[in-house]
């Protein structure tokens, strides 16, 4: 019986979701008590820069009151600041630190050597065909998810807030 477009739509989604939720957990492993919310708030803010308060609660999926109580923790560990709006001085925007950058980076390198870790006990070819295989896939994911501005997906509204 041949497979339905759909369910082999499915069959990906499934893969690619025990794919990322593998390695996330394995990643943030190293993150020391640091949650997924912070850490990916966190990096909204270096990614995208200032923003909107009620922009990160809706991009996290949490409530405005939950947002506010994270980012003044953040504020307090001198990860995140507030300032004005250029637009409108009238609003506040959350922005990444110096420290809060440094601490991401530090991070991001822990996770790359545990990556490394978990490829080095690999043969030579597994992590040959993992190579080709993120090359080929990395550039389509970028488009699906809207973080190449060159070759984005076109919805109408630009790249989704994630």
């Amino acid at each position: 019986m041949d497979e339905t477009s759909e369910e082999g739509a499915q069959r990906v989604a499934a893969a690619l979701h025990e794919l990322t939720t593998g390695l996330v957990r394995h990643i943030m492993s190293t993150w020391q008590g640091m949650s997924l919310t912070t850490a990916a708030t966190l990096s909204k803010l270096g990614r995208e820069g200032p923003v909107r308060l009620t922009t990160l609660a809706a991009a996290e999926g949490v409530t405005q009151p939950s947002m506010t109580v994270l980012v003044q923790r953040l504020e307090a560990q001198g990860l995140a600041s507030r300032v004005s709006d250029p637009e409108d001085g009238r609003v506040r925007l959350v922005a990444i630190t110096d420290a809060g950058r440094e601490l991401l980076a530090e991070h991001r390198r822990a996770g790359d050597v545990r990556l490394a870790e978990l490829l080095a006990r690999l043969p030579e070819h597994d992590v040959q065909v993992l190579g080709v295989a993120v090359h080929t896939v990395m550039p389509i994911i970028r488009r699906m998810l809207g973080t190449d501005p060159r070759t984005a997906v076109k919805d109408g509204g630009g790249p989704p807030a994630v």
